[in-house]
């Protein structure tokens, strides 16, 4: 069952998510060679209590900390703690924010100091994939174009799009149907309706696509050992194309 937001639940989510891209843009100043993950976690969730949130990923299905942050060929859900990031390290931050009961959720990858050309390409065509996957989101489109539009990007540049893992609805839960696949047919799924609100988030692999889960039951990693990059935005449907919910 895809629920339908209406105006005044948009607004709502639109503050979530305004929070959680505030968020990030503060991890962004502060996210460097020397800090711990689990400081990074701190700077996280003290920041979205103070603007009148909640942390959407603590104790979310058991979750520990407030910010999923996941190292080099860590796709997701890599857990914060006394890890020290390095130079030459790309870091991806996955979080969420909770206003009146309604999610915001958003993630970025941060490039410390220089990085190879390989993953600096993979960031950038991540963030390419997630762009133009936001540009078919619009009313009688298909999932499926958003979805086929990562892969077509993607593997065109020679890249592995994760399966096992997809994008999601969003609203009052963190995850709702529909899922968002980041493959597939330009005809499969639902046709998008205003008031859908998706979570968009290609999860692109320098290498093989494969990914496996580590023993600690949350971080995902890539199969081959190679670097991942992960960009999520919240976007709701509407009469006007996509509305980007995660901007500040």
């Amino acid at each position: 069952m895809i629920e339908l937001k209406t105006q005044e639940e948009l607004e709502i989510m639109r503050e979530a998510g305004r929070i959680t891209a505030m968020t990030l843009d503060m991890v962004e100043e502060n996210i460097e060679a020397g800090l711990t993950t689990g400081q990074l976690d701190m700077l996280v969730e003290d920041f979205i209590r103070s603007h009148g949130a909640i942390p959407a990923f603590k104790n979310y299905q058991g979750y520990p900390a407030s910010a999923c942050i996941s190292i080099d060929s860590e796709v997701v859900h890599g857990i914060p703690g006394k890890r020290v990031i390095k130079e030459g390290q790309i870091v991806s931050v996955d979080i969420g924010a909770i206003v009146n009961n309604y999610y915001g959720d958003s993630a970025r990858t941060f490039a410390i100091g220089e990085v190879s050309e390989d993953k600096q390409r993979l960031m950038e065509v991540t963030q390419e994939a997630l762009s133009a996957a936001i540009d078919k989101a619009r009313k009688g489109n298909r999932l499926g174009q958003v979805s086929s539009t990562v892969q077509r990007i993607a593997e065109e540049a020679g890249f592995g799009v994760v399966r096992q893992l997809v994008g999601h609805g969003i609203g009052r839960k963190m995850h709702e149907e529909p899922q968002v696949p980041n493959f597939g047919s330009p005809n499969d799924g639902p046709v998008l309706q205003v008031g859908m609100v998706l979570a968009i988030e290609p999860m692109i692999n320098l290498g093989t696509y494969d990914v496996k889960t580590m023993p600690d039951g949350w971080t995902i990693v890539t199969a081959d050992g190679a670097p991942s990059a992960h960009f999520e935005h919240t976007v709701a449907i509407t009469d006007n194309g996509p509305r980007i919910l995660t901007t500040a």
